[in-house]
C-alpha cells in the first residue's frame, strides 16, 4: 500500500511511520526540522500551506497522528489527492470528565475541564471529519506508551528507578492509569485498513487499568529495583511530581478487542520501552519533576 503519515519524526508519529514502512511504500509530512526515518519518503510541507503539493499522490491510506484541531484537518484533507482510507487519532479527552467511566462510543462528547481546550479542538475535528469524509475512521486513545516516547512519563520512573529515588505519589496511589501500547496502536490501524469495518469510531487501549502504586512497581521491576513509595498528602498539584493529571477514567474497549482480541501486555511493552529509552536518553522532553521533589517533598 502507498501510506501517507502526518509528522514521522516524534513518538507515535515516527514509530508508525516505521511500523508500515515494513511491508509498504510510506511517506511522511512534515516540515523537515527534524531528522526522518529510514525507508520512508519525506513531503517537506506545512499542512496548513500544501498549495498541490499532495495531489499528485494516491494514497491508499491517510494515517494523521498529528491532527490537533479543525483547521488542521480541513487544510490537509482539502490538500489531498485521491485517498482511500483515513484515519484520525483523536483523544479521550473528547468524553466529559463527568461521565460515569467506562467511557463508550456512543456516549455523547463534550468539554472536558481537565484537558480544555485540547479536547474542544479534538472534537471538533472530530465533527468536521464525520460530516465530509465517508472512509474515515477514528480511534480514541488513553494514555499512549512504549518505544520511542519521548515524554517524561515512564521514562521519568525509569530515571527514578535507576537513581534509586523513593516515589511519590498523590494519596495512596490508588488512582487507576489506562495504557495502549504504540504498536498495538498501529496493529489496530492495519486492521481497520484491511478489514474497513461498518464501525467508524473506536476506543482503543488495554482493557485493564491500572493504580499509580502497580504502574511504578512495573516500572522499577523493569529497571530491575523496587520502589520505596512515600504518598503526598498535602494539597499540591499533582502535576509538579507526577507525569498525569489527577484524574481517573476508563475505556471501554469492547469493540476494539472484536477486531484485536490480543494486546500487549504491559510488562512487554514497558521493557520495549525502556531497551529504547536506554539509547535514546538525548530524546526525552524532561520537566522539572525530579527538581520539584528534592526542593519541596523530600527532606
Amino acid at each position: 500500500m502507498k501510506i501517507l503519515v502526518t509528522g514521522g519524526t516524534v513518538f507515535a508519529s515516527r514509530f508508525t511511520a516505521e511500523y508500515f514502512s515494513k511491508d509498504n511504500e510510506v511517506y511522511v509530512l512534515n516540515r523537515g526540522t527534524k531528522p526522518q526515518s529510514d525507508n520512508v519518503q519525506a513531503i517537506v510541507a506545512d499542512r496548513h500551506d500544501l498549495g498541490d503539493t499532495l495531489k499528485k499522490y494516491e494514497f491508499d491510506a491517510v494515517l494523521d497522528i498529528c491532527g490537533y484541531s479543525e483547521s488542521d484537518i480541513i487544510d490537509l484533507l482539502c490538500g489531498l489527492g485521491n485517498l482511500k482510507t483515513y484515519i484520525f487519532v483523536s483523544s479521550s479527552a473528547v468524553y466529559p470528565e463527568t461521565f460515569r467511566s467506562p467511557f463508550k462510543e456512543e456516549y455523547e462528547v463534550g468539554e472536558n475541564k481537565i484537558w480544555g481546550d485540547y479536547g474542544l479542538n479534538k472534537i471538533k475535528a472530530e465533527r468536521y471529519i464525520g460530516d465530509n469524509f465517508k472512509n474515515a475512521y477514528i480511534i480514541r486513545p488513553p494514555y499512549l506508551y512504549g518505544k520511542m516516547n519521548n515524554l517524561y512519563r515512564e521514562a521519568f520512573v525509569f530515571e527514578c528507578a535507576e537513581q534509586e529515588r523513593p516515589f511519590y505519589a498523590s494519596n495512596e496511589g490508588k488512582m487507576l492509569l489506562q495504557f495502549f501500547d504504540i504498536e498495538d496502536m498501529c496493529r489496530f490501524m492495519k486492521i481497520l485498513i484491511e478489514e474497513q469495518p461498518k464501525q467508524r469510531i473506536f476506543n482503543v487501549g488495554n482493557p485493564n487499568s491500572i493504580s499509580i502504586v502497580e504502574w511504578v512497581e512495573l516500572c522499577y521491576k523493569t529497571v530491575g529495583k523496587a520502589p520505596v513509595l512515600r504518598f503526598v498528602k498535602q494539597d499540591i498539584d499533582q502535576r509538579s511530581y507526577f507525569p498525569f493529571y489527577n484524574y481517573e477514567y476508563k475505556l471501554d474497549v469492547g469493540k476494539m478487542l472484536k477486531l484485536m482480541p490480543d494486546v500487549k501486555s504491559l510488562e512487554e511493552g514497558l521493557k520495549q520501552s525502556y531497551e529504547w529509552f536506554r539509547e535514546n536518553r538525548n530524546e526525552i522532553r524532561r520537566k522539572s519533576l525530579i527538581e520539584f521533589i528534592d526542593k519541596y517533598l523530600r527532606g
